[in-house]
């Protein structure tokens, strides 16, 4: 038996977006490690996976709070990666599931970063991302032509998204909740607000997507959330 350890993008909700490699990769695994935020919780990664290959699965439970605290992440990457670390001796093929895509804004990279440079094989099998499921969603173009787009990681305070906004063509602020109200209120002020749109647990029962942003002042938004704008639409 070789050790080798796999880091799976499961898509962004919807079980039928996981890619046909990513089904195969799992089936072939002998444990899965599925990220959760607390005991208890629920790794929405994990309810995709099971969607597909049923609950019979061996699971390793991987705990990553949510915090900004940078201790505390460190300590539980750390005990995350050697957890792995132990399968990987034992000669397992591992694979990490994450929503999305494994190398962007995810746990996994983290993890990858402890595990590169031992006498294991690694392998990142590509997933659909949430922004895409949502523009989608909304048959929404996220960019045409010679038009840019940027990605921001919505949850940390970005005191450059005025500048942002009036840079890019087109901007995906992924993981909005924390600083919806503020974020609205940039986009009020860059006369973008029209032309974008709110989108949360898209492909899941939960979806939830609207262009009214004021009915959404106030509120407790999901985590898994995320803002898509656009400068102006195009015609031909």
């Amino acid at each position: 038996m070789t050790a080798k350890f796999y880091g799976v993008g499961v898509g962004p909700g919807d079980a039928e977006l996981m890619t046909l490699k990513a089904k195969r990769v799992l089936e072939e695994a002998d444990i899965i490690c599925a990220p959760k935020s607390a005991v208890g919780k629920e790794s929405v990664a994990l309810s995709i996976v099971e969607e597909i290959l049923g609950e019979e699965l061996n699971i390793k439970d991987l705990i990553f709070p949510m915090t900004h605290d940078q201790d505390k992440l460190t300590k539980f990457w750390d005990q995350a990666a050697e957890e792995i670390k132990e399968e990987l001796e034992a000669g397992l093929k591992v694979a990490f599931i994450t929503i999305g895509d494994p190398l962007l804004y995810s746990t996994y990279i983290y993890v990858l970063k402890r595990l590169e440079g031992l006498d294991f094989e690694i392998e990142t099998v590509p997933g659909i991302n949430s922004y895409s499921a949502c523009a989608a969603a909304m048959n929404r173009p996220l960019a045409e032509k010679e038009e840019t787009l940027a990605i921001i990681p919505a949850a940390y305070e970005c005191e450059e998204l005025a500048e942002i906004l009036s840079n890019f063509d087109n901007t995906v602020l992924m993981k909005v909740a924390p600083n919806f109200d503020e974020i609205v209120e940039k986009l009020t002020k860059a006369g973008i607000k029209e032309n974008s749109f709110y989108a949360s647990r898209c492909g899941q029962e939960e979806e939830f997507l609207t262009t009214d942003f004021d009915s959404l002042a106030g509120e407790e938004l999901d985590y898994l959330s995320m803002v898509i704008t656009k400068q102006k639409f195009k015609e031909e």
